[in-house]
């Protein structure tokens, strides 16, 4: 949540009387009247171009490659890809994104898809794993396990797709606790995750003994890299620290990762990839009983805009290894300023040491709440979680990491020492509409 937010306002549209309701407009406007309005809506949204926000927006810092992936939506604005053989260049398209995908994640077999975002990547590898329970193992009712830290989406998964979920607690350095997700597998276990990273703080569990608990009780193991994906092969060709995460730890048998957030396209394109092509067959849904055809699906979605497919692909072969390369490096970089800058104050600790440059940072004094609020008048857009605040670097940030330093510094001097107690932060990650 952006700092300054009235988290009342969060459920303002669920609960909306009919008298607050729009009204329908009697007549139409010109363009220029309806741009001018859409821009006087725009004043309060969040300015991610000014490197001073860390969330939703994965800030390339690259004007060029903004604005070629503009012209990719203006071109693909009108397609749609319900039916990959009425526009052949999206097929290919699809094909290649998955071929890459494969790719990086170390693996040869080219079973997968991509999805409209990391959700429905979660979505489609519950549901997944729910039917191989089903089918290939006779469970009935299988359980999905996670650690506290996965994402929300699991648990709307599951309340979805009426699935058991039992949550596992997180050890000292954040990571799933695996003494107790031994304890917690069992026959009926149909999923098991394991987060590359978990987005509170950007710190990637022990895959390698989660993916062995997994396959001991015959569950799948998914990998959820929706965050990482896209960034951590690059650092580990730069030299970084990976622990690991991919199809190269046997048991690993999904991964999820969006190209929209470090893959530098626009919203939304992720991927899912499994490890053989029998689990993604299960994903597909066949209807051939309706008057209008066969109706076939890879995915949940049924009509899908083109713009995100073009889009990952364009910006994919903008970059290359070279471009995505020089990113990583500007995103290592950027990380190192902020967390050593923050190491140099002495009121704060970063929570968790983090595998990439995502990460919490708190005050144990208690002053939290007035360091964010001073940050906040300074313009700053950081994200409050329920225990820090939180940070997610793009390229962008590393020419604003001084500034930022400078800034907290300020507001950590002239808010007062608390009592210790952090109190409630209010943390917000979505909204309802």
């Amino acid at each position: 949540m952006l700092v300054g937010t009235d988290p009342t306002r969060l459920l303002s549209f669920a609960t909306m009387s009919d008298d607050d309701a729009a009204i329908f407009p009697q007549h139409g406007s010109s363009p220029a009247d309806v741009l001018a309005k859409l821009e006087s809506m725009r004043v309060g949204d969040l300015d991610w171009r000014s490197g001073r926000a860390f969330s939703l927006v994965y800030n390339p810092g690259d004007d060029d490659h903004e604005h070629l992936l503009e012209q990719v939506a203006t071109m693909f604005q009108h397609e749609n890809a319900l039916n990959p053989l009425v526009y052949p260049s999206l097929l290919t398209m699809e094909l290649d994104l998955v071929a890459m995908a494969a790719e990086l994640f170390g693996t040869a077999s080219n079973a997968g898809s991509i999805s409209s975002g990391g959700t429905e990547s979660i979505f489609l590898a519950v549901q997944v794993a729910r039917d191989h329970a089903r089918q290939e193992r006779g469970v009935d009712e299988p359980v999905l396990v996670t650690a506290i830290t996965a994402h929300p989406a699991f648990a709307k998964a599951a309340h979805y797709l009426d699935v058991e979920h039992r949550f596992v607690p997180v050890s000292d350095d954040g990571r799933l606790d695996t003494d107790a997700l031994a304890a917690t597998v069992d026959g009926r276990t149909g999923l098991v995750v394991a987060s590359a990273p978990c987005y509170p703080y950007g710190v990637i569990d022990d895959v390698p003994t989660i993916a062995a608990i997994a396959a001991e009780h015959g569950s799948l193991c998914h990998v959820d890299a929706c965050l990482g994906g896209w960034l951590l092969p690059w650092f580990e060709r730069i030299g970084e620290p990976v622990p690991p995460w991919d199809f190269r730890v046997e048991g690993v048998t999904s991964i999820s990762a969006d190209v929209h957030k470090y893959g530098y396209t626009f919203k939304g394109l992720s991927t899912i990839m499994y490890r053989t092509r029998e689990l993604v067959k299960l994903q597909q849904f066949w209807y051939d009983s309706w008057p209008g055809g066969l109706y076939a699906s890879g995915t949940t979605a049924g009509t899908r805009p083109a713009p995100p497919i073009a889009g990952a692909w364009a910006a994919i072969h903008h970059l290359g290894v070279e471009g995505y390369l020089a990113k990583a490096e500007q995103v290592r970089d950027a990380g190192r300023a902020f967390v050593d800058g923050i190491a140099g104050i002495d009121r704060l600790r970063i929570t968790h040491p983090s595998d990439i440059p995502v990460f919490e940072f708190t005050a144990p004094d208690g002053s939290i709440q007035a360091i964010a609020d001073g940050m906040d008048r300074r313009g700053w857009h950081l994200d409050r979680q329920q225990g820090g605040l939180h940070l997610m670097l793009s390229p962008a940030h590393l020419a604003v990491a001084d500034r930022f330093i400078a800034d907290l510094a300020d507001a950590v001097a002239e808010a007062p020492v608390g009592d210790g107690d952090p109190g409630e932060l209010h943390g917000t990650y979505g909204g309802i509409v």
